[in-house]
């Protein structure tokens, strides 16, 4: 009698743990959608010193075509992995080598520019200098003539020293900072939705379809990213968008 009072209430908890594990995935936000590998077929990732350290000759044999590496934050911060990360990177057959720089809405856009102009020292890049436009984590209540402001002083010191410039954000961030205002550079979107963008708009360059993504690389999640066209348009491309 009391092994099968035992084995009733290990099948009632396991149960609740089952019950519990489907309601939160059930709940878990949807980051990823799926990508016709056909249409576009250009594969690429980017990366941080979030993801720890990195075997990028695993990420080059999972023929991955570019890599977009985190730079620097603000006036002051630096990835710490930056430099090692782009050392490495350089020494896989990854194709093509990016990197980009998280824009805070609160400070001065000329000396973000140099903190990121300071990591690139030494450093060539395949893919325009990214600016990471996002209200995550910025503070509210600025006004968005401000941040556009300092978005074009910063502009135009990354274009001084001979680098051209791509924006990074996701829907809500194109259509309060860069339609209309900066439509000239190339857009990397961040959508989980197909199309990336609504209104049929295709401007978009590179589009990163999901937080989800996973590689042996680091063993961790990792944000993946598709090219808007085939391989041959993609090496034209990148022949078009650098200095």
């Amino acid at each position: 009698m009391k092994i099968k009072t035992w084995i009733a209430a290990i099948v009632f908890v396991a149960g609740i743990i089952a019950a519990c594990f489907v309601y939160v995935n059930l709940r878990r936000p949807v980051k990823s959608v799926v990508v016709d590998e056909k249409m576009f077929p250009v594969r690429g990732m980017d990366l941080s010193s979030h993801n720890g350290e990195i075997d990028f000759s695993r990420i080059a044999a999972d023929s991955i075509d570019f890599i977009m590496l985190k730079a620097t934050e603000g006036t002051s911060f630096k990835d710490p992995r930056f430099h090692s990360n782009y050392l490495q990177a350089r020494k896989s057959e990854i194709k093509a080598v990016g990197a980009y720089h998280f824009f805070r809405f609160d400070t001065d856009g000329e000396m973000q520019a140099i903190n990121f102009l300071n990591s690139l020292r030494g450093k060539t890049l395949d893919l325009p200098a990214v600016i990471d436009l996002e209200e995550w984590s910025n503070p509210s209540g600025i006004p968005t003539e401000e941040i556009v402001k300092r978005l074009r002083a910063m502009i135009e010191c990354l274009h001084r020293n001979g680098h051209n410039v791509m924006f990074y954000t996701n829907k809500d961030g194109y259509e309060r900072f860069l339609k209309g205002r900066f439509d000239e550079y190339p857009l990397w979107i961040c959508s989980f939705t197909d199309p990336p963008l609504d209104d049929g708009n295709d401007r978009w360059s590179l589009w990163q379809y999901s937080h989800q993504g996973w590689t042996e690389a680091c063993n961790s999640e990792v944000d993946m990213n598709t090219f808007n066209g085939s391989h041959e348009e993609w090496l034209a491309w990148l022949k078009s968008s650098t200095f």
